[in-house]
């Protein structure tokens, strides 16, 4: 015991400390797009013509991508000519509306908005999910499941996944919701005690994700149920997840890009 307990000693401090500030992200991380319609060649529609899910789409500001839909794939940037869309290593993403997913290149991106009111009071300082998987391909379940390790340590913030939807508050859905899955996500939604959250993780969850012109699923969790948050990605990174829970508990208030730095009673801003 006395080894363990040494040994335990040594290794300090694991869990990251954000969000008073961000842990390193690799070099391969793609973030949040950014769209330059200056570069982008008159009447050119490579990009789109290249989105596997059709996430991209052109009107009168030039390219406009959906990010409900996309991939995260560098299929759009290799195939411009001109790299009129590159990514960023932006990690904020989740939204409370799914048309706020819209990446627009003159319009300012509308992350989550935090809970009002009694669902605030309910739900912000601590939080039950249950997590359900829906017919995906497990990436986004796998995200999901680390940010329960010792590094991330999602429970420091009052967020735990729970094993019974009768003990919930939420439900956290992944996956694009197949027609074998529906019944059981709808009786899981109808479980939970109200008042109760939904939450969309993933392509699939939010859009079908590759799946999207498959008939056997329903085209996300918004097919079936009602959704009070989106978490793009395929998967999102858990930065990226644990950035949107924050955000909707009211956690992380300021849209600058630095760091969030703990204020009195939990609540977070930005340096």
């Amino acid at each position: 015991m006395m080894h363990i307990l040494l040994s335990r000693w040594r290794q300090g401090y694991r869990t990251f400390p954000y969000p008073k500030e961000l842990p390193a992200l690799p070099e391969r991380f793609r973030g949040r797009p950014k769209i330059h319609p200056e570069r982008c060649p008159e009447g050119c529609r490579a990009c789109a013509e290249a989105c596997p899910t059709e996430a991209i789409t052109f009107g009168a500001t030039g390219p406009r991508l959906d990010l409900g839909r996309c991939l995260f794939c560098p299929d759009c940037v290799e195939a411009c000519p001109e790299g009129a869309i590159e990514y960023t290593r932006e990690h904020r993403l989740a939204t409370r509306t799914r048309e706020d997913l819209g990446l627009d290149p003159v319009e300012e991106y509308r992350l989550a908005a935090a809970l009002d009111g009694e669902m605030k009071r309910l739900f912000g300082r601590s939080l039950k999910l249950r997590v359900v998987s829906a017919g995906g391909c497990n990436g986004c379940e796998v995200d999901v499941n680390v940010l329960g390790t010792l590094a991330w340590d999602l429970g420091r913030f009052g967020i735990q996944y729970v094993a019974s939807p009768r003990h919930a508050d939420g439900l956290l859905l992944c996956g694009p919701v197949t027609k074998n899955m529906e019944l059981a996500v709808r009786k899981t939604y109808d479980a939970i005690p109200g008042p109760k959250l939904v939450i969309a993780v993933g392509a699939c969850a939010i859009a079908g994700g590759p799946y999207y012109r498959q008939d056997e699923q329903l085209g996300g969790a918004a097919s079936v149920l009602p959704v009070d948050l989106f978490i793009p990605g395929c998967p999102p990174h858990p930065l990226t997840i644990l950035d949107g829970l924050l955000r909707l508990l009211g956690r992380i208030r300021s849209e600058s890009r630095n760091a969030a730095t703990p204020l009195d009673g939990g609540e977070t801003s930005q340096k």
